[in-house]
C-alpha cells in the first residue's frame, strides 16, 4: 500500500531523510522517521519506503502548499480506509515535538509513482528567502527585480556539494522575483522568488563565487548574502 500527501517541516535542524556521518546524527529528527513510524504502526505492516518529490536542505523550512511525498507499507494488515488515514494526520499533528505535518493524505496503488514523475516533469518551486546586501536597498531595485520574467541562468555545481555531486554546468530559469521591505533595515529585505526546479537558491544569491550567473548580486551591482530560507510552494498536480 502506498500512503500519499504533503509534508510540512518548521524546523530548521530536521532532515529530510535519516542522516548519519561518521556515526553521528545530523539534526534532531528525519521527516522520513517521523511519517514514516506513525503510519507503519497504524497500518501493521513490517517496514516502510519513504519517497519525496525532490528535497530541502536541513535549514530550510518546507511551508505552505507542502512537498508531495508517497509512504510505501510492505505487508499491511490494515485495510485502507478514511478513518485510517484521520488516525495518521491526528498523530503525526500530535507529535510533541511539531517539527513536521501532513495534509491531503491518500491511499494510492502504483500509480502514485506516475503522479510523482509527471508533475516533477513542470515543477516550479516558490520560496522567501531573508537577504542581506553590502549597500542600502534603492527605490529602483525593487523595480529592477520585479521586472525579471524568465531570466536564464547558469549554475555550476555547487561547492558546498561538489564531494558528492558530478561538476556539471546547468541552466535555470528565475520566473519572477519581488522584494518585501523590511522597515527601517535597508541593507535587509525578504526576495520572494519562483524558479524552475533544481535551482540552487543560496547560490542563486549570493553567486558562490561567480560560478552562479546572474546572480542576485551581479544584478544589484553589490555583494549578498542569503541568511534564512523557507520552501513555500512546490507546484505539482499531485496530492492537492
Amino acid at each position: 500500500i502506498y500512503v500519499g500527501g504533503r509534508y510540512l517541516k518548521y524546523s530548521r535542524n530536521v532532515s529530510q531523510t535519516r542522516w548519519i556521518i561518521d556515526d553521528e546524527r545530523m539534526g534532531e529528527a528525519s521527516v522520513e522517521e517521523i511519517i514514516g513510524s506513525s503510519i507503519l504502526p497504524i497500518l501493521q505492516g513490517d517496514a516502510y519506503k519513504f519517497h519525496a518529490a525532490g528535497r530541502e536542505d536541513i535549514d530550510v523550512r518546507m511551508l505552505g502548499s507542502g512537498r508531495p511525498f508517497l509512504v510505501e507499507i510492505q505487508n499491511p494488515r490494515k485495510l485502507p480506509s478514511d478513518l485510517l488515514l484521520k488516525e495518521m494526520e491526528e498523530r503525526i499533528h500530535n507529535l510533541e515535538t511539531k517539527f513536521v505535518g501532513v495534509k491531503h493524505l491518500k491511499f494510492l496503488g502504483s500509480h502514485g509513482w506516475e503522479l510523482m514523475r509527471e508533475g516533477e516533469a513542470e515543477k516550479q518551486k516558490q520560496y522567501c528567502a531573508l537577504v542581506w546586501i553590502s549597500r542600502p536597498l534603492g527605490d529602483d531595485d525593487d523595480q529592477k527585480l520585479l521586472s525579471v520574467e524568465d531570466m536564464q541562468i547558469v549554475q555550476k555545481t555547487p561547492i558546498r556539494v561538489l564531494h558528492r555531486r558530478s561538476p556539471l554546468e546547468r541552466e535555470k530559469t528565475i520566473h519572477w522575483m519581488r522584494v518585501e521591505r523590511m522597515g527601517g533595515r535597508a541593507h535587509y529585505f525578504l526576495l520572494h522568488l519562483c524558479t524552475q526546479a533544481g535551482t540552487y537558491i543560496k547560490e542563486f544569491v549570493h553567486g558562490d563565487f561567480g560560478r552562479t550567473h546572474p546572480s542576485l548580486g551581479s544584478i544589484l551591482g553589490c555583494r549578498a548574502e542569503i541568511l534564512r530560507l523557507d520552501v513555500t510552494d512546490v507546484k505539482m498536480e499531485c496530492f492537492q
